[in-house]
């Protein structure tokens, strides 16, 4: 009995490990979109995952959700930073560092 508790677990691992490794693509995915739209350099390629925890979907069932942080740049000066929250599979919210603001410059000479 022990070893089919043992197996389960192990399945049940590898479960949510092969969840998240595509989970994870969909997020690097929506962020290099984003940034394609929005004309913005997509940094280092990847999201790094900043914390998991459990929630419940628009139907009421609890959904692990995932926060991904990711960095890309507007001038290629700076680093911004972006969030991906994904609940389940897709995407519940995205958040960014505000961009695309320069700062105006005195032309009178004063």
């Amino acid at each position: 009995m022990a070893e089919l508790a043992a197996l389960l677990i192990l399945v049940g691992i590898a479960w949510f490990w092969l969840e998240s490794l595509g989970v994870r693509e969909t997020a690097i995915a929506i962020a290099k979109d984003f940034c394609a739209t929005e004309n913005v350099q997509f940094l280092d390629g990847a999201v790094a995952a900043a914390s998991l925890g459990l929630r419940r979907d628009p139907r009421g069932r609890l959904t692990i959700v995932r926060t991904y942080q990711f960095e890309f740049t507007d001038t290629g000066n700076n680093r911004l930073k972006g969030t991906i929250i994904m609940l389940g599979g897709t995407l519940e919210t995205m958040h960014l560092e505000p961009y695309g603001c320069t700062a105006l410059s005195d032309k009178s000479g004063t």
